[in-house]
């Protein structure tokens, strides 16, 4: 069982990923790898190139692209969606997700944070 590992896009926190690194997961952050302006399809080829889940505020375009890439046979890594909640909140979740669900099991789902 492969550990999940996460990539958050400009839209989240930047204390993020550290936090979660803090925690033993392996997370980076669109800031730390110079993909910040990256148009949102960009951002989850990214992720998906490099076996993460993305993490993000915005619901919409990453509902879209989940239904678009499913429809026409790609694939990714995952998508985490969240509404915009407070850090700690949103940290809480993620480690929830992360200890419940390894890499493999979030291919080509989209997890709406507010689950966990």
């Amino acid at each position: 069982m492969t550990a999940l590992r996460f990539f958050t896009d400009e839209d989240i926190y930047g204390a993020i990923a550290p936090a979660l690194r803090d925690k033993g997961i392996d997370a980076m952050a669109a800031r730390e790898t110079g993909r910040l302006g990256d148009s949102d399809e960009s951002q989850l080829t990214w992720a998906s190139n490099n076996q993460r889940a993305i993490v993000t505020f915005n619901v919409a375009d990453f509902v879209r692209l989940h239904t678009q890439w499913l429809m026409i046979g790609q694939h990714h890594c995952g998508i985490v969606v969240s509404t915009q909640r407070p850090i700690g909140d949103l940290l809480i979740r993620l480690l929830n997700l992360a200890s419940s669900t390894d890499q493999s099991s979030m291919k080509d789902r989209l997890d709406f944070l507010s689950d966990w």
